[in-house]
């Protein structure tokens, strides 16, 4: 019988590449999510019943140990930007992840993957960063033989990252950004979740791995590609720090008075911290070098998925092609 790989948030940003780089590999995939009704897209991955979608809790213990039961695999994908009710940084990135590697190593699975992030700090100021940082270490101390991932910001084409910022760039001629000096390392999804599959199938040795992309950019340059991208024109300004941290605090302020009706996907405040730091590998680290991957350049991928902010959206080719008919 093929091996059973168990994908804790197997059908998230990262999580349902992995489910499909698993899948097309022969092996047969348990998505692990707390709503599996939502996950069915994940079945089309594989042939019938090979992928599978199951109830999972990742803040419950039981519910963890059924959702690995008889797994050769596990790969832990959960990741959440903000707070929503009893998923909160605390009770994912460290409860569940404590129960996912204490109790595969009480039922013996062989391989533990664990997706991190680069800068992870245990006395951050982002409480982000701060539970991430945790969640790893206990990762690491029931399974000292576990594949940890750090990758930088991660983009394709259901991101959070490059997606926001083309939003932006149709609200208006100036697009005020906090961080532009920051530099950042983009990572594309597809190579993160290529990574993940080998630690499960055991291709990769033990230890932490940084992820990053080919290129190293400023958040300013990466805005650039973005306009690029999506054809627009507008103005960069560089928002000061103190400035960005009061609209994060008002918009985390009307989240919080509005009981989450509203939420804040524009600016939080962990959000400003984490813009403070340089999001890059480092130097003496692990990555995709030692595990045979040749990363995937941004600029290659976003016009697959930016098109959509076009100025004329899905038709922009075709009036691109009528200009050129008119100059004949």
């Amino acid at each position: 019988m093929a091996q059973l790989v168990t994908i804790f948030g197997g059908s998230g940003f990262v999580g349902r590449q992995v489910a499909r780089i698993m899948a097309r590999r022969g092996w047969r995939v348990r998505v692990a999510v707390r709503r599996p009704d939502e996950a069915l897209f994940t079945r089309t991955y594989g042939a019938v019943g090979q992928v599978v979608p199951v109830l999972c809790n990742i803040r419950d213990e039981d519910s963890v140990r059924a959702a690995m039961s008889d797994a050769d695999a596990v790969v832990n994908c959960v990741n959440i930007e903000r707070p929503e009710g009893k998923s909160n940084f605390h009770t994912v990135f460290e409860e569940g992840a404590t129960h996912i590697a204490r109790l595969s190593k009480e039922m013996g699975v062989r391989r533990v993957v664990h997706i991190s992030g680069i800068g992870v700090d245990p006395d951050s100021a982002s409480r982000y960063v701060a539970a991430k940082a945790r969640g790893e270490a206990a990762v690491l101390e029931h399974r000292p033989d576990a594949i940890v991932l750090r990758p930088s910001v991660i983009f394709g084409t259901d991101d959070h990252f490059y997606n926001r910022f083309a939003s932006m760039s149709r609200l208006g001629p100036v697009m005020p950004i906090a961080g532009a000096r920051t530099r950042m390392q983009p990572v594309f999804v597809d190579d993160v979740a290529t990574a993940a599959a080998m630690g499960a199938a055991g291709e990769a040795k033990p230890g932490i791995y940084e992820l990053g992309g080919p290129d190293v950019m400023t958040l300013r340059e990466i805005v650039g590609q973005v306009l690029k991208a999506t054809r627009r024109r507008r103005l960069v300004l560089n928002m000061p720090f103190w400035l960005a941290r009061i609209g994060a605090g008002v918009l985390d302020g009307v989240q919080y008075v509005t009981g989450g009706l509203f939420t804040n996907k524009i600016l939080g405040r962990d959000q400003v911290i984490l813009l403070r730091d340089d999001n890059v590998v480092s130097e003496d680290a692990n990555g995709f070098a030692d595990l045979g991957i040749q990363p995937t350049a941004a600029e290659a991928v976003i016009e697959d998925y930016l098109w959509r902010f076009r100025p004329s959206g899905q038709y922009d080719a075709i009036k691109d092609s009528a200009k050129n008919l008119r100059s004949l």
